[in-house]
């Protein structure tokens, strides 16, 4: 098995020169050749302007692509908007869903990234305060802005981020709500309120996300704090008391990353505190299944494409490029259910399924948006509440 952290080396085959030379020689960068192929056009150089980053336009055999689950398009086992981008471009792509969590990822990538080495990753998709801290540490690399004219489609409201706001390193991959999935069936009704998920009568038969961002800011909405900004830690150990002793008491089954869609699915839990689109991709195996923002507010945020080091920049913006076309996100969201950033997806997805383009969760009207919260990334980075947390989850 190959070592996950091994250096990659894309070398350009015959089949690509001659591709190129087809099209008009080795001036022709990828986006022009996505033009002609139907996909998002641009005209291309052979140097990218991108600071300290520099990049050889010259497209790799293959691209290897870290995700959470449930975050593509897919059927009968394969990827049609992956393999569509094959059959353009001739790069293959080594789509891994690999990223159970943030921590995670970052347990896993931080020793060899700060030794300046490859992780053998040419996109890994974080959320965006660990991306924030990514850029921070000097461990992503700038993407190929020519490559990615489709950029010119993405959402507004997330076009300047505090922490990258040129979008110089980072594209969204997708906006995600927190709330509550559950068998209405089981749990025995509606669930409106994240409390109920210590009815003693769900004891032993509810997850929680071991996410900081998405577990706390949930139960702070609930006391009527807004995690958005400074969090008094007073109501920060409040919710952290209340939970452990929840999780003692086996009232918790476990505190999870992605993992938690398994045993939902199954049955084996009966509630969750969920991301939003995954109980829709869950619903083939349990039809039961509904998700609900609780009345005091969802939580929010957004899972960012980022370049480590070592990945392939050209190849990976191409792909960014890629999947910027409003026609392709809207393949994706129809298999994925969550919230695009590419503008014009809305229309495209109602083409292939009108009712989905009147999914609130999908296209959230202004009622649904303003009633979620982004949890403080200054609090997510605070050492203290770091070790608190960690003593809620580790038990």
């Amino acid at each position: 098995m190959k070592d996950p952290f091994e250096r990659m080396n894309h070398p350009m085959t015959r089949q690509q020169l001659l591709r190129r030379a087809a099209a008009g020689g080795f001036t022709l960068s990828l986006p022009g050749l996505l033009a002609a192929c139907g996909g998002g056009g641009a005209i291309g150089g052979q140097q990218a302007n991108t600071g300290a980053t520099t990049v050889e336009q010259v497209l790799a055999d293959e691209i290897t692509v870290s995700n959470w689950c449930c975050y593509m398009d897919k059927k009968s086992g394969r990827y049609p908007t992956i393999d569509q981008f094959t059959e353009q471009t001739g790069v293959k792509v080594k789509y891994l869903e690999d990223i159970d969590s943030n921590e995670q990822l970052f347990g896993k990538i931080q020793a060899p990234l700060s030794r300046g080495q490859s992780i053998d990753r040419d996109i890994i998709v974080p959320t965006a305060w660990l991306a924030a801290r990514l850029k921070r540490l000097g461990y992503v690399q700038k993407l190929d802005q020519s490559a990615i004219p489709n950029k010119v489609n993405l959402e507004d409201s997330l076009a300047h981020p505090a922490w990258d706001p040129n979008r110089e390193y980072g594209l969204p991959w997708q906006t995600y709500i927190t709330g509550v999935g559950y068998d209405p069936d089981k749990v025995g009704g509606e669930i409106t309120s994240v409390e109920q998920l210590l009815d003693p009568a769900l004891k032993g038969k509810v997850t929680l996300l071991n996410s900081m961002e998405d577990t706390a800011g949930l139960f702070l909405l609930e006391m009527g704090v807004d995690p958005t900004g400074e969090i008094d830690p007073a109501a920060f150990d409040e919710v952290c008391a209340k939970l452990k002793q929840a999780f003692d008491d086996g009232q918790i089954r476990q505190f999870t990353g992605n993992a938690y869609t398994g045993p939902l699915a199954k049955g084996d839990s009966w509630a969750a505190i969920a991301w939003s689109g995954d109980i829709n991709y869950l619903k083939p195996d349990n039809p039961n299944l509904t998700f609900a923002i609780p009345d005091a507010g969802g939580m929010t945020s957004v899972d960012t494409m980022v370049i480590p080091t070592g990945g392939d920049v050209y190849t990976a913006s191409t792909y960014m490029n890629y999947y910027y076309d409003p026609k392709v996100m809207a393949q994706v969201e129809a298999g994925i259910f969550y919230i695009s950033p590419v503008k014009g997806t809305r229309e495209e997805v109602a083409k292939i399924d009108p009712e989905l383009a009147e999914n609130p969760l999908v296209f959230p009207p202004p009622e649904v948006r303003d009633n979620l919260y982004e949890f403080s990334a200054e609090a997510i980075e605070d050492p203290d509440f770091q070790e608190k947390w960690q003593a809620v989850i580790l038990g």
